[in-house]
C-alpha cells in the first residue's frame, strides 16, 4: 500500500482502498523512502559517470520526482498558492483548485533549481548518501505531523482521512528508521541534518496550521519536500564549512 501510493511503481495488489487505509501503512513510509533513495543513488552513479555534475544532478532529480509522480510537489504548489488567501476558508478553496497559480509555479521552479544546484555541488561520496537519506527522513514526517496537528476544518479530502487513521504510535518506528538510516549513511552530520529536516517540516506545518486552523494533505506533501531540501542543504553547508 505504501509503495503503490508514494511511488509510480506498478506493484500487483488489490484495488486501492482509499487514503484512509494508508494510516496504518505510514509506518512503512520511511522504508519506501529508503528504497527510493537506493534507486536514486544508482541513477546518480550512472549519470555522474556520463555527464557533467549539473546535468547529472538534473537527471537524478528528474528521476526522483518522476518516481514519486510529483505527489509531494503538487502539495507544495497548492500550499504556496493558498498561502496569501485572506482567510482560512479562501485559502482552502484555493488549495483545492486543480489549477496552479503564479506563486505556486514560480515557487516550484525555484524549489527545484535549489535542489538541483545543491545536489550538483555535493561531492560524489556524500551525494549518494544524501540521496539515500533524504527520502527516508522526509517520509517519516507524515506520521509525526498527523500526531501533532489536527486536520483543517472543512479541509476534508485525503489529508483528513489519512490523519484520522494514523496509529498514535506510528511516529516512533518511523523516526527510528529515519535516524538509523541517517546515522549509518552520514554519521553525526546525518543525525544533525535529520533534526533540521524534521524541524523544517514542523515549522512549515505549524505555519499552515495557524492559517488553515489545521493541516491538509497538501501540507503533508509540502512538509515532505521541505524536509528533503533541508537535509540536502544542511549536509552541503556542513561540508562547505569544513573546507
Amino acid at each position: 500500500m505504501a509503495v503503490r501510493y508514494l511511488t509510480i511503481v506498478p506493484l500487483p495488489g488489490p484495488p486501492h482502498r482509499g487514503t484512509a487505509a494508508l494510516g496504518p501503512a505510514s509506518v512503512w513510509f520511511p522504508v519506501v523512502g529508503l528504497l527510493l533513495g537506493a534507486i536514486l543513488a544508482a541513477v546518480d552513479r550512472v549519470t555522474a559517470a556520463l555527464f557533467p555534475a549539473l546535468l547529472s544532478a538534473l537527471l537524478t532529480v528528474t528521476a526522483w520526482k518522476l518516481l514519486t509522480g510529483g505527489l509531494h510537489l503538487d502539495g507544495l504548489a497548492d500550499c504556496l498558492d493558498g498561502f496569501l488567501g485572506r482567510d482560512a476558508e479562501q485559502r482552502l478553496a484555493i488549495m483545492r483548485d486543480s489549477r496552479i497559480g503564479a506563486l505556486g509555479a514560480v515557487g516550484l521552479v525555484l524549489f527545484l533549481m535549489i535542489v538541483i544546484v545543491a545536489l550538483s555541488d555535493l561531492p560524489g561520496g556524500p551525494r549518494w548518501r544524501v540521496l539515500v537519506t533524504a527520502p527516508t527522513v522526509a517520509r517519516a514526517t507524515p506520521a509525526c505531523l498527523a500526531r501533532l496537528f489536527a486536520p483543517a476544518p472543512g479541509g476534508g479530502g485525503q489529508g483528513a482521512a489519512f490523519a484520522a487513521t494514523v496509529p498514535r504510535w506510528a511516529w516512533a518506528p518511523a523516526l527510528a528508521v529515519a535516524a538509523l538510516v541517517a546515522g549509518v549513511t552520514l554519521g553525526m552530520v546525518g543525525l544533525v541534518a535529520t533534526l533540521v529536516a524534521l524541524g523544517a517540516s514542523l515549522i512549515l506545518a505549524r505555519v499552515f496550521a495557524s492559517r488553515l486552523n489545521g493541516i491538509t494533505g497538501d501540507v503533508f506533501g509540502a512538509a515532505v519536500e521541505a524536509a528533503e531540501l533541508s537535509l540536502v542543504l544542511t549536509v552541503l553547508a556542513w561540508i562547505q564549512a569544513r573546507l
